[in-house]
């Protein structure tokens, strides 16, 4: 059984920095993607950084140039390190993996992911 844990969300004005941390425990080692998702009330889920097995890695437009994914190819263990923080980057951030099959490019779908932590929530103030 996979399991994730998410922690590093907090309040923080913007332009400030947060990181987020994902543990991960279990088999993970024939994960397809590991990815950040989030999710503000009222909207879905979606994803601002993904990393697949080859290490090719997507960011959401909103979110390029700030922020900056990273995986531990010895545990999985993902990190997301969130820069310059924008009021509208606020909602709930969920840890995430993906395995085979797949639909679509890794993180594409949030209905393509097979594990999820229970989120880490992250305020920024104006």
């Amino acid at each position: 059984e996979v399991q994730l844990v998410e922690s590093g969300g907090g309040s923080v004005q913007a332009g400030g920095s947060l990181r987020l941390s994902c543990v991960c425990s279990g088999s993970l080692y024939d994960t397809y993607c590991m990815a950040w998702f989030r999710q503000v009330p009222g909207k879905g889920r979606e994803a601002v950084a993904a990393i697949d097995s080859d290490g090719q890695i997507v960011y959401d437009d909103s979110v390029k140039g700030r922020f900056t994914v990273s995986k531990d190819t010895g545990n999985h263990n993902l990190a997301l390190q969130m820069n310059n923080l924008k009021p509208e980057d606020t909602g709930m951030y969920y840890c995430a993996a993906d395995f085979p099959p797949s639909v679509g490019y890794c993180g594409q779908y949030y209905y393509s992911m097979d594990f999820w932590g229970k989120g880490t929530m992250v305020t920024v103030s104006s």
